[in-house]
């Protein structure tokens, strides 16, 4: 009996996963066509166009819509892996198997005592709710790299270091996964230094191996406010009384230029400087860090640093689905309502993109009011993680039987209860192999 639960627990999801897929191939082969804009332009233009130029040794420097760090070369050439395809198709391709091998680790995750299998189906989900941008970017590759990291961490922190690290050269956020790693033990110590050492490896071979591995950082920095960000609700909102600005296509994405963005602009970077005080005063006064701590911090600063960016592009919502899915994977973790309120922005980001993104570009009340119900939920599930993630190291969070010793938590020496002992076995176990994970924007 155990072994037909078992059996219909892992194949109800993959057939699920198997039916949500097929559909988002065939709107990225344009079998199916939803309205608005063709989203795989990114793909069979922009990275096509990108793939030549990198095939050449050298990065696009004559092209400022290039804003990422040296290693998002390896997921752009990643499709002459298929040299029998198309670049298109190729791409697509590698998205699946690598939509697959997430899927296979939180399957593996799922059945894990401490753990559950709620997020195989927030996966699944999210994907399916984002459409067929979530396979026209690589953030999907990304993501798939932090997911294989945060399960890593406990028992293998040099492993997880090493992914960290990768990831942040693909895609800088999963950086931000470090946040919550603490403690002064070996594993701690392990798991920085395996960060730092192969982020400057990378960084120094990246460096020496073509010229502009680092232009991303003048590219980025010169972007303005993009019209789907929460800053962009002022100014849409203004354009209904005669403001005098206007969207252009501007360092790759529709941004708003005009009197007062600048403003806008400094607003939100004054925004990400005090998420970052919030998490920094977090981490002094936190007392009990638990088998949850890890993967709730990475998604309450990925929440944070997501919802105050000045660009809000539909692929990051896969950053924050990724991380939802690996706190629902942990009972301990109370981040469930947040991930929740992630599902629904997500489905809310493919009705104003590509559906109705002609309305939100015109700033029209349809489009405008579904900005407003996206990023008030990401503005709504920024402040819950924050709560919640504050509460749940108060005093050890729900079920807190005394003081802990980090367990679960980087930097920890040993398990304290029974739950930090069944999640230190899940990482170990859900851990992926030694050898590098396959390299993961508009």
């Amino acid at each position: 009996m155990s072994r037909i639960s078992t059996a219909r627990g892992v194949w109800l999801p993959v057939a699920a996963w198997a039916v949500t897929r097929a559909v988002v191939l065939l709107c990225v082969l344009r079998v199916l066509v939803l309205p608005g804009p063709d989203v795989t332009t990114d793909v069979s233009v922009i990275y096509q166009g990108w793939f030549d130029v990198l095939k050449t040794g050298t990065f696009p420097l004559a092209d400022v819509t290039w804003q990422y760090p040296p290693a998002a070369a390896l997921a752009i050439l990643s499709p002459g892996l298929l040299p029998f395809l198309d670049y298109a198709p190729a791409f697509y391709t590698l998205i699946l198997l690598t939509d697959a091998v997430v899927l296979a680790l939180f399957l593996r995750a799922g059945r894990r005592p401490g753990h559950r299998p709620a997020g195989a189906w927030v996966w699944i989900a999210g994907v399916a709710l984002l459409g067929p941008t979530a396979y026209a970017r690589y953030d999907l590759m990304v993501t798939a790299v932090a997911v294989a990291a945060l399960f890593a961490a406990v028992r293998r922190p040099r492993v997880a270091g090493a992914l960290i690290a990768f990831g942040a050269l693909l895609k800088v956020w999963p950086a931000l996964l470090l946040t919550g790693a603490a403690g002064r033990g070996r594993r701690a110590r392990a798991l920085w230094w395996s960060a730092a050492g192969t982020a400057a490896g990378l960084t120094l071979f990246f460096v020496a191996a073509a010229p502009g591995a680092l232009a991303f950082l003048t590219f980025q920095r010169d972007r303005g406010t993009e019209v789907e960000s929460l800053g962009a609700l002022a100014f849409h909102f203004a354009r209904q009384f005669g403001w005098q600005g206007q969207v252009l296509l501007h360092y790759g994405s529709l941004e708003f230029l005009g009197p007062g963005v600048p403003v806008a602009g400094t607003v939100a970077l004054t925004l990400s400087l005090a998420a970052v005080g919030w998490l920094f005063l977090w981490r002094v006064r936190a007392r009990e860090l638990g088998p949850a701590t890890l993967c709730e911090a990475a998604f309450t600063a990925t929440l944070l640093f997501t919802t105050t960016s000045r660009v809000i592009s539909p692929q990051y919502m896969l950053w924050l689905v990724g991380l939802a899915a690996v706190c629902v994977t942990v009972r301990a973790c109370r981040q469930t309502l947040p991930a929740v309120l992630v599902l629904l922005a997500t489905g809310v980001t493919l009705l104003e993109f590509p559906v109705r993104f002609a309305d939100v570009v015109a700033s029209d009340p349809k489009g405008v009011a579904l900005l407003v119900v996206r990023n008030g939920l990401l503005v709504a599930a920024s402040l819950l993680a924050c709560r919640r993630l504050w509460a749940s190291t108060k005093d050890g969070g729900p079920g807190d039987d005394g003081p802990r010793d980090g367990a679960g938590v980087v930097g920890a020496r040993k398990p304290a209860d029974g739950m930090a002992t069944a999640a230190t076995r899940l990482t170990d176990a859900a851990a992926p192999p030694r050898t590098p994970a396959p390299p993961a924007a508009r």
